[in-house]
């Protein structure tokens, strides 16, 4: 009975250590004798004991953060920037065989890449650009990985710090900025307005009456307003007889 007992225990131990369960992301890289075997899962796979060994890989992408890292643009501006990058394994016999450890080896190469990359870039570019800064920075990253069977596939530069001064500067230099487009705004309204004048003046001068017509239009509109002022329409010809009666010297 007790040999029994133990020839089931062992048995099942025996199974425990044979069958393996893999989730849908994950895969299983197989050694057999210390030499690559394959890569099995998801699901149960086999694995035979002290022949075999297996070392699990998920596939799921990982979000990873950059962290701060100083760098002095191509303008000599000291910024500290941080990112963050999303990759995934796509080969993992690659990831597991050609790197000794790939989630470390990319944060370091993420790291670098961030330096070199911005610092290359002026501070402009580095706020204004920040898509193009991106993908460039993706493309370089993702090229590096490539041999260790990872996808990078996307890069985000999250967070400018600045120097103080160099946040005043920029203050003034959006200031200046917004004064600038007013006063350009403003002067393209008065242009516009003194052409609408001209054309006005054009139109009166070419038929008299309508002058009169805008003068009893405007004695119209002050008799509305509560004013102690009375203004009296006194024909214009008048001036023009007075001028021709004028004395010449």
């Amino acid at each position: 009975m007790n040999a029994v007992i133990v020839f089931v225990v062992f048995l099942l131990f025996l199974l425990f250590t044979i069958l393996k369960v893999l989730r849908e992301y994950e895969r299983g890289v197989i050694f057999l004798l210390g030499k690559f075997y394959k890569v099995k899962g998801p699901g149960l796979i086999v694995v035979v004991p002290f022949l075999q060994q297996m070392v699990k890989v998920s596939l799921r992408t990982v979000v990873m953060d950059v962290p701060p890292q100083d760098i002095i643009t191509q303008d000599n501006v000291t910024v500290k920037v941080n990112a963050v990058i999303y990759f995934r394994v796509v080969d993992p016999e690659q990831a597991i065989i050609e790197v000794e450890d790939f989630l470390y080896a990319t944060s370091q190469l993420a790291q670098t890449t961030l330096r070199s990359v911005l610092g290359q870039s002026s501070l402009d570019d580095l706020l204004s650009k920040r898509d193009e800064i991106n993908q460039h920075l993706q493309r370089v990253i993702d090229e590096q990985t490539e041999p260790w069977g990872v996808k990078v596939a996307n890069v985000e530069v999250k967070n400018v710090d600045l120097p103080q001064e160099m946040q005043r500067a920029l203050a003034k230099q959006a200031e200046a900025e917004r004064e600038r487009r007013a006063k350009v705004i403003h002067a393209q309204g008065e242009f516009e307005a003194s052409q609408k004048i001209s054309e006005a003046a054009d139109i009166i001068g070419a038929h008299p009456p309508a002058l009169q017509l805008r003068f009893l239009q405007t004695m119209l509109d002050i008799s509305v307003d509560k004013s102690t002022t009375t203004f009296f329409p006194f024909p214009l010809e008048i001036f023009e007889f007075l001028n021709k009666q004028k004395p010449k010297e």
